[in-house]
Protein backbone atom coordinates (compact mmCIF):
# COMPACT_ATOMS: atom_id res chain seq x y z
CA UNK A 1 0.00 0.00 0.00
CA UNK A 2 1.07 3.53 -1.01
CA UNK A 3 1.25 6.95 0.73
CA UNK A 4 -0.55 9.89 0.00
CA UNK A 5 0.72 13.16 -0.77
CA UNK A 6 -0.69 16.68 -1.64
CA UNK A 7 1.00 20.01 -3.26
CA UNK A 8 -0.20 23.12 -3.50
CA UNK A 9 -0.55 26.20 -1.48
CA UNK A 10 0.34 25.91 2.05
CA UNK A 11 -3.26 27.73 2.60
CA UNK A 12 -5.45 24.49 1.25
CA UNK A 13 -2.39 21.64 1.91
CA UNK A 14 -1.36 21.87 5.46
CA UNK A 15 -4.50 20.79 7.54
CA UNK A 16 -4.43 17.38 5.21
CA UNK A 17 -0.97 16.86 7.41
CA UNK A 18 -3.07 15.96 10.25
CA UNK A 19 -4.90 13.45 8.69
CA UNK A 20 -1.27 11.69 7.49
CA UNK A 21 -0.68 13.26 4.42
CA UNK A 22 2.56 14.04 3.20
CA UNK A 23 2.69 18.05 2.53
CA UNK A 24 4.50 20.07 0.11
CA UNK A 25 3.21 23.46 -0.03
CA UNK A 26 4.14 25.34 -3.05
CA UNK A 27 3.08 28.46 -4.41
CA UNK A 28 4.83 29.43 -7.82
CA UNK A 29 4.52 26.72 -10.64
CA UNK A 30 8.17 26.13 -10.55
CA UNK A 31 7.98 24.84 -7.10
CA UNK A 32 5.01 23.00 -7.47
CA UNK A 33 6.84 21.10 -10.78
CA UNK A 34 10.31 20.37 -8.47
CA UNK A 35 7.47 19.11 -5.05
CA UNK A 36 6.57 16.73 -8.01
CA UNK A 37 9.70 15.51 -9.28
CA UNK A 38 10.69 14.79 -5.65
CA UNK A 39 7.67 12.49 -4.44
CA UNK A 40 8.91 9.07 -3.43
CA UNK A 41 8.36 6.03 -5.01
CA UNK A 42 5.73 4.84 -2.75
CA UNK A 43 3.30 7.82 -3.41
CA UNK A 44 -0.03 6.31 -4.47
CA UNK A 45 -2.10 9.20 -4.35
CA UNK A 46 -1.43 12.55 -4.62
CA UNK A 47 -3.80 15.35 -3.58
CA UNK A 48 -3.25 18.85 -5.47
CA UNK A 49 -4.97 21.97 -5.47
CA UNK A 50 -6.32 23.61 -8.32
CA UNK A 51 -2.97 26.30 -9.03
CA UNK A 52 -1.14 22.81 -8.79
CA UNK A 53 -2.87 20.88 -11.43
CA UNK A 54 -2.39 24.13 -13.62
CA UNK A 55 0.75 24.18 -13.15
CA UNK A 56 1.69 20.21 -13.47
CA UNK A 57 -0.44 20.44 -17.10
CA UNK A 58 -2.38 17.75 -18.51
CA UNK A 59 0.15 14.68 -18.47
CA UNK A 60 -0.95 14.21 -14.75
CA UNK A 61 -4.31 12.98 -15.84
CA UNK A 62 -2.11 9.77 -17.48
CA UNK A 63 0.51 8.92 -14.73
CA UNK A 64 1.33 6.93 -11.96
CA UNK A 65 0.75 8.05 -8.73
CA UNK A 66 -3.21 8.92 -8.86
CA UNK A 67 -4.39 12.53 -8.77
CA UNK A 68 -7.33 14.34 -7.35
CA UNK A 69 -7.39 17.88 -7.79
CA UNK A 70 -9.39 19.77 -5.18
CA UNK A 71 -12.30 21.44 -5.67
CA UNK A 72 -11.70 25.28 -6.59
Amino acid sequence: MGTVAAIGEQVKVAGLALAGVDVHPAERPEDIRRAWRKLSGDVALVIVTPAAAAALGPGIDSTDPLVAVMPS
